[in-house]
């Protein structure tokens, strides 16, 4: 089920959260962030944040919000995180589709992904399945923890009214 995250369930997804900034794979966010830091970007900055929770254990979660202010802001941003236990199983598909509804419903005519890491091909091609393109490389845009520089892409998608 995919429903409004609570301070609950953030407290209970933090473990996820924590281990997949620390790890500098995936995010740009200060793997050295305080729980009420994470909770402040993940939870009360963006317009919606939902989390994906079966039998009572938050699995997934993602934000929605808008890629850019004024003139800009008919164009959504999402970040998505899954447990690392739960992967594999759909979760993901899940919330895309799901923010991709939300979009809809929000009157937003495009998602923009700012800085998908291209080592990240598990997500890359996930995206692409569901129909986002890749529209720009920022050549070295991350900071890997473990491969160094590697490049970040831009990817979109326009949602249709």
């Amino acid at each position: 089920m995919i429903r409004e995250m609570t301070a609950a369930d953030f407290e209970q997804f933090w473990p996820t959260f924590s281990a997949i900034i620390t790890a500098q794979e995936s995010y740009s966010f200060d793997p050295d962030m305080s729980y009420e830091q994470a909770y402040q970007l993940w939870c009360l900055d963006p317009l919606r944040t939902l989390a994906f929770v079966e039998d009572g254990k938050v699995l997934g979660s993602y934000y929605i919000k808008p890629n850019a202010a004024g003139p800009g802001d008919h164009i959504c941003n999402c970040g998505y995180m899954v447990s690392p236990h739960a992967r594999g199983c759909g979760i993901a598909t899940a919330l895309c589709e799901h923010s991709q509804q939300m979009a809809r419903e929000l009157g937003f005519k495009a998602m923009q992904f700012n800085a998908v890491v291209s080592t990240n091909e598990d997500a890359i091609r996930l995206w692409q399945k569901l129909g986002f393109q890749i529209i720009g490389t920022i050549p070295s845009g991350y900071r890997h923890r473990q491969l160094g520089y590697v490049d970040s892409y831009i990817m979109h998608k326009s949602i249709p009214g």
